[in-house]
């Protein structure tokens, strides 16, 4: 039974494996008939079987609500993925040959056709029986125990076969494969009475030479040309991107072919095609050109949100390019198709602006900077522990010049926060105003920000780097990132507000938030990291280094004790200027005044008496 069914999986090609869960997997009922990882979806796929009836359940939002279309399982059906990664899936056993278009959500039988008719509408009615089954990424090839030879395409609506004329070619032994688009090889085993080893027998089918019998009945292909610059290409579109995509079609003079294009995973990425005449060729036949516009769902505005998948989980979809009901023997006509990943553009990176400098205003010297430079961080401003605790020593820290250059300068009594600008490809795109946080990474705590919780107007616990490394595990002091940040904004967040002046260390974003510094001069290496989920699929991260000026050294005794010192002292010269002249006159005053008189006159005379020697 499905629901008590142990599954394990492996991310270490092997070495480990965990084990794995699926969403309400104890409610299913059956039997497991398979499990797939289908990239075309971007989702894991269990095969449920029970009755002669199977159906497909999906591990994420939206198709994990609910399964694929049941279909007939008369019997142990082969699953074959076809090339390509455009969900294409071909089931088969000996009386049944079914294909799915989409990775299983709808299951149709394949058609048995003579010219434009269809003979049998399933293999069943036609009632032959199925020896081997070979698929490539646009074509089907069945061989018979009644040694006939089925070809067909996968279409991009439908699929059909044909029959080849009867030929002597089927053994127990035998096998289909394609070695080319319109060649297939039928292998047969050699036993050797002698060796152990095996040969194989090859017999080639030139597909496009069978199709020119007129027995067949087989229409002539109505375009002469398709191509795109995509084809069997890989493109990447990050949060809030978009690709634009072109293509070629040439159609036989009086046919009106039409052309259809098609994504593996509607619930992530979206497209918009726009066919026009372009010209004609040097024979007189129309050029169509079609623009094609891809970004993600979400963005397009047009699908329900319970259609459209998480935005902040990156997938995989496939694009196709092909023609509608495409004749059998437009053999060289392959659909266009491209891989799409809807995740991290690996070309972008974020730049600290460093517009003044320290080494532009003097304050520092690139030259000692480059040479083996150091600066002590003093045991009272760090924690080697980010905890905001004071060390036990001081700390000598080496300075990557190479990596840093040099220092941004900031003066420290005025709040500050950094301008980040978005790169790609060596190219300026934005300034980022995503939330971002900052750390320094040798465990500085001499600065805070200018927010607090409540005058952020959170409306639930913000976090903080000391709530993110309690959950951290192995991953270190550094882990804040786009996959565990929460917004206290949030109406979805429901952590209540219990500390409202904690300060609010989350800059960018809706908020004026700065970072203040404490009174400390000297360098600041920080580490930022992009923490808002929908601005990027990237770890936007990057370190840059600060150098705090201005700040005057704290003074020995505290302001309070000065304050009062020079108070009492002034108080002290005016009480003095106001009673000196007043006790001069009186009786004991003018002793005074009279004492003071005389020495000074015996002075004088000595002094005198000391020049007249001289």
């Amino acid at each position: 039974m499905i629901s008590q069914a142990n599954i394990y999986f492996s991310n270490t090609r092997g070495y480990r494996f965990q084990k794995y869960a699926q969403e309400r997997q104890a409610e299913l009922v059956g039997s497991l008939g398979g499990i797939f990882y289908f990239y075309s979806l971007s989702q894991v796929g269990l095969l449920l079987v029970d009755q002669r009836k199977a159906m497909f359940g999906y591990s994420d939002h939206p198709l994990n609500r609910s399964f694929g279309l049941p279909f007939d399982y008369n019997g142990t059906l082969d699953v074959l993925i076809a090339p390509g990664q455009k969900g294409i899936l071909i089931f088969w056993f000996e009386k049944s040959l079914l294909v799915s278009r989409n990775a299983g959500q709808l299951v149709n039988p394949v058609q048995v056709r003579e010219g434009q008719h269809i003979l049998y509408s399933s293999i069943s009615e036609a009632n032959i029986t199925i020896h081997s089954v070979a698929a490539n990424e646009n074509e089907l090839a069945v061989l018979t125990q009644e040694n006939h030879l089925y070809y067909g395409s996968l279409g991009i609506l439908s699929s059909s076969l044909i029959k080849f004329a009867d030929q002597n070619i089927w053994s127990k032994e035998a096998v289909l494969m394609f070695t080319d688009v319109g060649m297939l090889e039928i292998l047969t085993l050699l036993p050797d009475s002698i060796s152990p080893a095996f040969d194989f027998q090859k017999c080639p089918v030139n597909i496009q030479a069978i199709l020119m019998d007129p027995q067949l009945q087989v229409d002539v292909c109505k375009v002469e040309l398709l191509q795109g610059e995509f084809e069997n290409k890989m493109y990447t579109i990050d949060m809030n991107s978009e690709l634009e995509l072109t293509a070629l079609m040439i159609p036989r003079p009086s046919t009106s072919p039409v052309p259809l294009v098609m994504v593996s995973n509607p619930h992530s990425l979206g497209l918009q095609a726009v066919i026009y005449e372009d010209g004609h060729t040097y024979d007189g036949n129309t050029k169509h050109r079609l623009n094609i516009s891809l970004r993600q769902q979400q963005h397009w505005g047009r699908a329900d949100p319970n259609f459209t998948s998480s935005i902040k989980r990156p997938t995989i979809s496939t694009i196709t390019l092909d023609i509608a009901n495409k004749e059998i023997s437009c053999l060289d006509l392959k659909p266009l198709t491209a891989l799409i990943s809807v995740g991290c553009d690996l070309e972008k990176k974020i730049v600290i602006q460093n517009e003044i400098s320290a080494c532009y205003n003097g304050v520092l010297d690139p030259v000692a900077l480059q040479d083996n430079y150091s600066y002590i961080i003093e045991r009272e401003a760090y924690d080697p522990n980010f905890r905001g605790q004071k060390a036990t020593e001081d700390l000598e820290v080496p300075y990557h010049y190479e990596k840093l250059g040099c220092p941004l300068l900031v003066y420290y009594d005025t709040p500050w926060k950094p301008v980040v600008e978005l790169w790609r490809e060596g190219k300026f795109q934005e300034v980022v105003e995503a939330e971002y946080v900052l750390l320094e990474v040798n465990g500085l705590f001499t600065y805070t920000y200018s927010l607090t919780a409540d005058m952020a107007l959170c409306s639930s616990q913000p976090q903080n780097w000391t709530t993110i490394a309690k959950t951290a595990g192995d991953k270190g002091p550094f882990a804040w990132d786009r996959e565990n940040y929460v917004s206290c904004h949030d109406p979805n967040n429901n952590a209540p507000l219990r500390w409202p002046e904690v300060p609010y260390q989350i800059l960018g974003g809706p908020t004026e938030n700065k970072v203040v510094f404490d009174q400390r001069n000297g360098i600041y290496i920080f580490f930022i990291s992009i923490v808002d989920p929908y601005y990027s699929y990237c770890h936007l991260e990057t370190t840059f280094s600060v150098y705090v000026y201005g700040a005057f050294p704290l003074p020995i005794f505290p302001p309070e004790i000065t304050i009062v010192l020079l108070t009492g002292a002034t108080l002290l010269s005016v009480w003095l200027a106001y009673m000196i002249p007043k006790l001069l006159h009186t009786e004991q005053g003018l002793r005074v005044k009279g004492f003071w008189v005389s020495l000074r006159r015996r002075c004088r005379k000595s002094c005198a008496c000391v020049w007249a020697r001289c």
